[in-house]
């Protein structure tokens, strides 16, 4: 027996020897006083729709006040499930009944992975991919496998090779200004892709949190979009870009009888999204002139990204590279040289400036040389500042 004060749990073996979280070390780093920081696709709170929000908040109050505070269906509220299928119908077809309501698009997540998941299941996802999905699949016994990408995004031939190899139980993609490359993936490489998830059978689970932040014409459609697949996909999307990330409101496309599986998985987790949250964001999408938001922030998140771009072809050392995103939220550098972008941190942080390094967004065998900045929080000047920062703290290391 221990000692008082000592007594331990007996925690899960997939969370034994855990003693740190790439996710919650960027929330740290994004709140340290005096820090300039690039680590977490944080929007310029400035750009919130607050007067829009708050009417929304307010007419469900006013009107659906005992509803908001009641339990509700699992599946989500039906304004919101209807709003998300008109959202998701300017591309793809889809009907209410079709939509899951998620505490976010990391819960669906999460959700995905207790649903299809069992220990040992192998999933494939890009080379380097989101990190809080390795987190969200590891936890739950995947073992990930990492396809290798070009500018283009995940390489055709490469994941037919290793759907062929391994028989994952499905794969993750974010062919939208990925996260944490920036890259998007054209609309020749989606239709490549998505012929090589038709002749293999492999499920697709496809994230979509960026696809609206283009600089330039129109959202391109997601894979699911591409003859034969919705079927075949698990889409997801969140409001976290297009409203405000507080909301923790997004929501997941699928067909068929997966649809009840992903419903008692999310059950199990979190019973319901919270109601209040549910409402009031299909009250704002129904209400709120949402494209006149994102053509406001397009342009802003558009002149952020050539600046960082700009600036950080100054202070990098001779054969890094730097991916220019024409979307999204990041750019993604590889500084090579035998640089330990983790290591570096360490110095920058000192220097008063902080990115996520590279390695926690492998499924294995990290670049430990890259790392993902975030472009959208702050003004060309302050990009500027930060960048200067990283360049002493570059020339320290």
């Amino acid at each position: 027996m221990s000692a008082q004060g000592e007594f331990r749990f007996r925690v899960a073996d997939r969370l034994d020897g855990v003693d740190s979280s790439p996710v919650r070390d960027l929330l740290d780093a994004v709140s340290k006083e005096g820090v300039i920081s690039f680590a977490g696709g944080v929007p310029d709170p400035e750009y919130f729709e607050v007067e829009d929000i708050r009417a929304a908040y307010d007419w469900v109050f006013a009107n659906h006040a005992q509803r908001a505070l009641q339990y509700a269906s699992s599946e989500g509220e039906v304004e919101l499930r209807e709003q998300a299928a008109l959202r998701i119908s300017r591309y793809l077809e889809t009907t209410p009944e079709q939509i899951q309501v998620t505490t976010g698009s990391q819960e669906g997540l999460f959700v995905v992975a207790q649903a299809l998941v069992n220990p040992g299941d192998v999933v494939l996802v890009e080379r380097p991919t989101y990190l809080a999905a390795v987190q969200a699949f590891e936890l739950n016994g995947a073992r990930l496998i990492g396809v290798p990408t070009d500018a283009n995004g995940v390489i055709p031939h490469e994941l037919e090779k290793l759907i062929a190899e391994h028989s994952p139980k499905f794969v993750y993609l974010i062919p939208s200004f990925q996260n944490p490359s920036g890259v998007c993936m054209s609309v020749e490489r989606r239709a490549a892709v998505a012929d090589v998830l038709l002749r293999t059978g492999a499920a697709l689970v496809e994230d979509d949190p960026y696809g609206e932040l283009c600089f330039d014409g129109d959202p391109l459609p997601p894979i699911a979009c591409q003859p034969g697949m919705p079927a075949q996909t698990i889409l997801l999307n969140s409001v976290s870009k297009v409203i405000a990330p507080g909301v923790r409101i997004g929501w997941m496309r699928s067909e068929g009888p997966i649809q009840f599986t992903l419903t008692v998985a999310k059950q199990a987790i979190g019973l319901q999204s919270p109601v209040p949250d549910q409402l009031a964001v299909a009250r704002y999408l129904a209400t709120a002139d949402v494209e006149a938001h994102l053509n406001k922030v397009r342009p802003v998140y558009a002149l952020r990204a050539k600046a960082m771009y700009r600036s950080l072809q100054r202070i990098l050392p001779d054969g890094a590279e730097v991916t220019q995103p024409d979307g999204g939220m990041f750019l993604w550098v590889r500084l090579g040289h035998g640089i330990d972008t983790a290591r570096l941190l360490e110095i920058a942080l000192d220097e008063g400036v902080a990115f996520v390094p590279g390695a926690s967004f492998f499924a294995h065998d990290p670049d430990r040389s890259t790392m993902r900045l975030s472009f959208v929080t702050h003004s060309p000047e302050v990009i500027d500042e930060g960048l200067d920062r990283l360049g002493r703290a570059l020339a320290k290391y």
